[in-house]
Formats: C-alpha cells, structure tokens, sequence
C-alpha cells in the first residue's frame, strides 16, 4: 500500500468529522517531529533515559551517555560500555539493566528497528514491550514519532484524552477502554487525530472555545 502523505491524512480526517475539520482550523496543519539523530536504537535509548525524570536533568543524563560513545550509537557500541561508565553518566540501576537489555534484544532479533511496513504495529509493540522498561505507551510514541506510522491510536495517553474530552465536550473525558471504540471511524489515520487532541488541550485550556456543541 503506497505511504499517504501526512496532508492528505488531515484532509481526510477533517472531511470525515467536523470537531476535527475545526481543530485542523485552529491549529493549522501539524508536521512530522525530527527523527532521533542517532536513529531508531537512539530514539529508544533516549526514550529510557527520560522516563520519570524533568526535563533538564533527562537532557543532561542523555549528553553523558551519548558521550561516551565515540561514532554511531548503535547496541554493539552501547554494549561494550562497562557498567560503572553508564552509572557515572547518571543512570540509575533500573534504567542501566533497561539499556542492557534494549542492546541485546536488538543483537538477537526480538526487537526489530527497521521495521518494514509490512511489520504491523502490533508486532512492533509486541516486540519493544519485551524490553525492559518499555511498556506500550513507550512503543506507541516510537511508532508515532521514530517510524511516523499513521495509524496508532494511544488510549493509555491521558493527553490524547483530556483533548478528545474538550474537543467533543464528553465530561468526563473518556477512559482508555471508552476511547478505543471512538477512534476506529478514524483508520487508518488515527495518528492524526491523536495528535490533535494534544492540539486541544493546548487551544481550549488555554482559552480558545471548542465552538462545537
């Protein structure tokens, strides 16, 4: 199946629901993010180093990592680090054993990076979750951002529900298990509509109204 352009998925989402076609208009059009530099192994690698920790300190933990690796940061290089390096750059045990086990699920075939398109999504995250400290909503964000595929739908996000809520005035905001249903007249470009719902956080708390009743 030929690769949709992101601009052709938003016409058509917007073409399909009005809440969305308004988001769309109060947005504007959203982009691909840039892929990680030191490709998809980075993206996980930053991935499990930023978990549960703000911002500036995830960065800076991150920069000593990558420093220590002198070339590509792929999991042959990663794997050749000794342990007492990686704890003086800042990483605790448990994301230490995560990065561990990231270089050598890569190495032996369980997680595969580059992910054909007729690898599915749920193979995807069914490899990655093996991983650990990988768990879905992780997975979820590589395929949306590192492989850029068009239709995830991450229930788990409370961002994508928050903004699902405000953007189709639901109070509450659905649960993960009530949003899954309402996604499915978006396929196969879910991902779009995920992102918008970030989009609607941001417009109506930040005072624009949803106009749409």
């Amino acid at each position: 199946m030929p690769r949709t352009s992101l601009a052709i998925a938003i016409r058509d989402v917007a073409d399909r629901d009005p809440v969305v076609a308004h988001l769309v208009a109060l947005a504007g059009p959203i982009g691909y993010r840039p892929r990680d530099p030191d490709g998809h192994f980075g993206a996980l690698v930053r991935a499990i180093t930023f978990q549960q920790l703000a911002g500036p300190a995830a960065r800076a933990i991150h920069q000593r990592v990558r420093a220590l690796v002198d070339g590509p940061l792929t999991p042959e290089a990663l794997a050749t680090l000794p342990d007492d390096a990686l704890r003086g750059a800042g990483l605790s045990a448990n994301k230490l054993a995560s990065l561990r086990d990231l270089a050598t699920k890569v190495l032996d075939g369980t997680v595969v990076l580059g992910a054909s398109t007729r690898t599915t999504d749920d193979e995807i995250v069914a490899g990655l979750t093996t991983v650990r400290g990988i768990g879905r909503w992780t997975a979820e964000m590589y395929l949306m951002f590192e492989l850029r595929r068009m239709d995830v739908w991450p229930v788990d996000d409370l961002g994508v529900r928050q903004g699902y809520g405000l953007a189709w005035s639901l109070e509450p905001p659905p649960t993960a298990k009530e949003l899954q249903p309402l996604g499915d007249r978006f396929r196969p470009y879910r991902t779009v509509v995920a992102r918008y719902c970030w989009e609607a956080v941001s417009l109506f708390r930040g005072g624009t109204p949803p106009n749409l009743r």
